[in-house]
């Protein structure tokens, strides 16, 4: 498979196979273990198009109901873990080329200028992201000079679920973290700091009612427009959008503060397409789900494009069907000929 090219001699290709020879560190790292003793928390401080299957009791969130869908959620995260590492190199091959032709190939990839993507790692059995991102790096700019698509790629701050989105515009501007794990540095290759599509900062603040001063979280979107798609990484999904990730809620803490500032700025929100390997797709509505978990819109699998949300049934016309230009693996297809678009 091939991997990202750099124009300023870097090779992308050994730096995507860096976390490859880290496995044992990746592996011995320490999940983020969830609260055990959670406070009840008001239905208003919830978002309302967050599903959720937990059992409301007067008006909060019960937190053993709460601890009962983390139990369930490790439970899930251990299952998947050990058929990912089980899983055929071949086949995984097979399926990373057919992902990635399925995302390369969509009116919606196409159509975005300003993506949010993750830096894939073999070690943590990801779907392979580098022609994506080679894509996106290869388009930046047109002949005019015009800006064309716009790249950012995650950073973890600190162990209390903030992530940062940076903008790069080469490899060489991604370094290994701690974890041995691709991220953008905060300068890029030419010394300048990099453009974060969403920043947050801590303030004081005075409630109304109590007077009381309390410290709380603020956004500043410092990019001069919206971003169109993030393409999300994950260990489970179902067909309702149900996301299950590592445990750290990177991800969901990230795109609720961006959900929140997006609304706020009257942009249209972005599409939310998560990557998967046909063995991390379970069936519909079996992820549990807290109303803290944020859905995605769309699904990728080898077999297809998966709309779930309206906005991205309303994008599945256009959308790349299998067969027309690109011919699957029988490992992969199964008994089908070829895969349509497979619907929510």
């Amino acid at each position: 498979m091939s991997a990202i090219a750099s124009s300023q001699n870097c090779s992308g290709q050994s730096m995507f196979r860096h976390c490859k020879t880290t496995a044992r560190l990746i592996r011995n790292a320490k999940e983020i273990a969830p609260v055990t003793h959670l406070p009840t928390t008001p239905l208003s401080a919830v978002s309302s198009n967050v599903r959720t299957n937990i059992v409301m009791n007067n008006n909060v969130v019960d937190p053993h109901q709460l601890e009962a869908i983390f139990q369930k959620k490790r439970s899930l995260r251990s299952k998947i873990r050990k058929d990912l590492k089980n899983m055929d190199p071949i086949q995984r091959s097979q399926e990373d080329t057919a992902v990635q032709d399925i995302v390369l190939e969509s009116s919606w990839f196409k159509a975005s200028r300003n993506i949010c993507a993750y830096i894939s790692c073999a070690s943590l059995r990801e779907v392979d992201t580098s022609r994506i991102v080679s894509e996106i790096l290869s388009n930046q700019t047109d002949g005019n000079g015009q800006m064309r698509k716009k790249l950012y790629v995650p950073r973890v701050e600190d162990k209390n679920s903030n992530m940062r989105m940076l903008k790069i515009s080469a490899v060489k501007d991604l370094v290994a973290n701690s974890m041995n794990i691709l991220e953008p540095s905060l300068l890029d290759s030419d010394g300048n700091q990099c453009e974060d599509a969403l920043q947050s900062y801590m303030a004081m603040a005075v409630c109304c009612k109590t007077k009381i001063r309390y410290r709380k979280s603020i956004c500043v979107m410092q990019a001069s427009e919206p971003v169109d798609l993030l393409i999300l990484p994950g260990l489970a999904f179902d067909r309702s959008g149900g996301r299950l990730g590592r445990g750290g809620g990177y991800y969901d803490v990230f795109l609720k503060k961006y959900q929140k500032l997006a609304q706020e700025q009257k942009w249209k929100q972005p599409l939310l397409v998560a990557l998967l390997y046909s063995l991390q797709l379970v069936d519909e509505e079996s992820i549990p789900v807290t109303p803290y978990d944020v859905p995605v819109d769309a699904l990728v699998s080898p077999r297809g494009f998966i709309p779930i949300s309206p906005v991205a049934i309303e994008r599945k016309s256009g959308q790349l069907v299998h067969g027309e230009g690109m011919q699957l693996p029988s490992s992969v297809i199964s008994d089908q000929q070829h895969c349509d678009i497979e619907a929510a």
